[in-house]
């Protein structure tokens, strides 16, 4: 009777595993839960345990999520493994797939190394380096955007920084703060000129980051982004030109309900004594030469009405 109580309790903790694994387990960890060989061979043999990788299995259902996966690669890397580069990127939110499959990042220590994988090791990582994220050990935010960086430049790159910062993961002075502390690491250079506070503007959309060069071209100093003024958050804004600049994509101003919106506010703007320019996608990416030219136009009026 006590043994069965026993083997119930250690069901119940290897569900509640699993289910912080995203449905999957290490050989090791059943091991350590208290499983015989024996009880693992038979629960692989009745279809109960799936394996993925030497060691690791999938609990209940042999396919797992994308989660699942990344789970799996950590297992199957060793203590101190964690997701790294492209796939922690993903998991973060801050990059929409992966390039070169799962990336995962050890210690110079580590033994393990899965042919399907692709290993980066690494000495001299710090405990800030490294956190969990929806239970999946991840390089931190910061330092996911150096590794990504040694790969990255340029609008992914500024996508990349752009995202981490919407999402509230880290901000463009944290992290400028941040690359202090790891001046000898690859990607910081490029992270470093990116940030440059003379050029670099928080964007929230590809639209935007787009604009921004053009910007620079016009001769325009560099604006204050979503800001609010007059009660409506705007794109780009100038204030000692009194100047306001929306950017308007295909997914957010395509509804005449929308687009009547968008007239509200360029009146709200021109009533308050604005002057309020207003570009479509088409042109930013097809005519920068126009955008740019009608900028510098309506600078040149606007400084010398001042």
């Amino acid at each position: 009777m006590g043994g069965q109580t026993r083997q119930a309790s250690a069901v119940r903790r290897l569900w509640a595993l699993a289910k912080r694994q995203h449905r999957v387990v290490a050989h090791a960890q059943l091991r350590e839960l208290g499983f015989s060989r024996h009880w693992i061979y038979h629960r692989v043999a009745a279809g109960r345990l799936h394996p993925i990788g030497r060691g690791v299995y999938a609990v209940g259902r042999p396919a797992p999520t994308r989660e699942g996966h990344w789970v799996a690669a950590v297992l199957r890397c060793g203590r101190g493994a964690v997701l790294s580069h492209d796939s922690a990127a993903v998991l973060w939110g801050i990059r929409r797939r992966e390039m070169r499959g799962i990336e995962i990042s050890v210690t110079s220590q580590s033994g393990r190394h899965p042919g399907d994988i692709t290993i980066h090791r690494r000495s001299g990582f710090r405990p800030e380096d490294f956190t969990t994220h929806r239970n999946i050990p991840v390089t931190s935010p910061v330092c996911t955007l150096v590794d990504i960086a040694t790969r990255f430049q340029g609008d992914p790159l500024e996508a990349a920084v752009n995202e981490a910062d919407r999402l509230g993961l880290v901000g463009p002075e944290e992290l400028q703060a941040a690359l202090d502390c790891l001046p000898g690491r690859r990607g910081v250079p490029r992270l470093r000129k990116l940030l440059d506070r003379r050029t670099f503007t928080a964007t929230d959309t590809w639209l935007e980051r787009r604009f921004v060069p053009i910007v620079r071209a016009a001769g325009l100093p560099k604006p204050l982004t979503q800001e609010h003024v007059n009660g409506f958050r705007v794109d780009f804004w100038w204030p000692d030109l009194g100047l306001v600049v929306e950017t308007d994509g295909l997914r957010y101003h395509r509804t005449p309900a929308e687009q009547a919106r968008d007239r509200v506010r360029d009146q709200t703007h021109t009533a308050a004594g604005l002057t309020c320019l207003r570009f479509t996608r088409a042109q930013v990416r097809f005519e920068p030469g126009y955008v740019e030219g009608t900028l510098a136009a309506v600078a040149t009026r606007l400084c010398a009405e001042t």
